[in-house]
């Protein structure tokens, strides 16, 4: 096996792990990860930027360390590289339980059992669910799997094809992090500036690479290119915008408008608002866009990483 294809076959072979197995119900190295930097920040916390960005130094430097260290131990087997990278791979992406989480609830709308398909939002998403309807609650799956095909997928891939298992693995830890300390509430509205801030710059070459993929394999290139183009610098987030600005117009629908996150409303802007309400087959629509964008970010990573090591070489 030639040394410039070990990311290749370890990250082709990851992601299908994925496919077939999704996450392990036990011990997942990312749980154990948040155990982890919970346990630090049990120690550093203070209300306080400084001691936020300590925190994300430490856990996601660590993280990146641990993982360089386990690669250039492994370096003189190319076999035990290519196995580790689809180790790596297979923890940190998370296509397969995104759909899993979205297909629960799209079959509970579909059986009308909307208290079921309330009760289970929260797995995928941090709306308040109580405060949706079904169509709501379809919009609101949409909008997660759009995000989360950027963070739990393409993005972790982007990183992997630009500095292998350090790539995928920080990626994860930074993404973990900011899920854990980046959101704005009393506690973490100054100690996770930092966790917040690193998140955006490491969302950024995924979510811009999501939002073309999306394109492509969607079903209205045009519909996609104009809704990025007019809609995404409304979004609050630099790197959600571009990413359910594009779902939305390769799939048709409206996304955005108000929503509610922890009793606190939120009137963000309409995306594509040419296109028509979000529906309960729509759900099924969104998982099968991510699933083909989570493939072809895999064939651009490993191009990417190929091109630039036969430069190299």
């Amino acid at each position: 096996m030639r040394a410039d294809r070990v990311f290749a076959y370890g990250a082709a072979a990851g992601l299908l792990g994925d496919h077939l197995l999704g996450d392990p119900r036990r011990g997942h190295p990312v749980a154990a990860f948040g155990r982890a930097a919970g346990a630090v920040e049990q120690l550093l916390w203070r209300d306080h930027r400084g001691w936020g960005a300590l925190h994300t130094a430490v856990c996601v430097g660590g993280t990146v360390s641990l993982a360089a260290v386990a690669t250039s131990a492994l370096r003189p087997s190319r076999t035990a590289s290519a196995a580790l990278t689809a180790a790596a791979t297979w923890a940190v992406v998370g296509g397969t339980s995104l759909a899993r989480e979205a297909g629960v609830i799209g079959r509970a709308l579909e059986a009308g059992d909307i208290e079921a398909a309330r009760a289970r939002l929260p797995h995928l998403c941090g709306r308040d669910p109580q405060a949706l309807d079904a169509d709501g609650i379809a919009r609101a799956v949409v909008e997660s799997v759009a995000e989360n095909t950027s963070d739990a997928v393409v993005g972790a891939l982007v990183w992997g094809g630009i500095a292998g298992v350090p790539g995928l693995l920080g990626f994860r830890a930074v993404n973990t992090l900011d899920a854990m300390v980046g959101h704005k509430s009393a506690k973490y509205r100054r100690y996770g500036w930092a966790s917040a801030r690193l998140d955006d710059l490491a969302g950024w070459p995924g979510a811009r690479l999501t939002a073309v993929l999306a394109t492509v394999a969607g079903g209205d290139p045009r519909g996609a290119v104009r809704a990025w183009r007019t809609d995404a610098r409304k979004h609050p987030s630099p790197n959600a915008g571009p990413v359910e600005a594009s779902f939305a117009g390769a799939l048709g629908v409206r996304l955005g408008g108000t929503l509610s996150y922890g009793g606190r409303v939120e009137h963000r802007p309409v995306l594509n608002g040419a296109g028509r309400a979000v529906a309960v087959p729509d759900i099924d629509r969104a998982v099968r866009l991510s699933r083909r964008v989570g493939w072809l970010a895999l064939g651009v990573s490993v191009a990417g990483r190929l091109l630039v090591k036969g430069r190299k070489s």
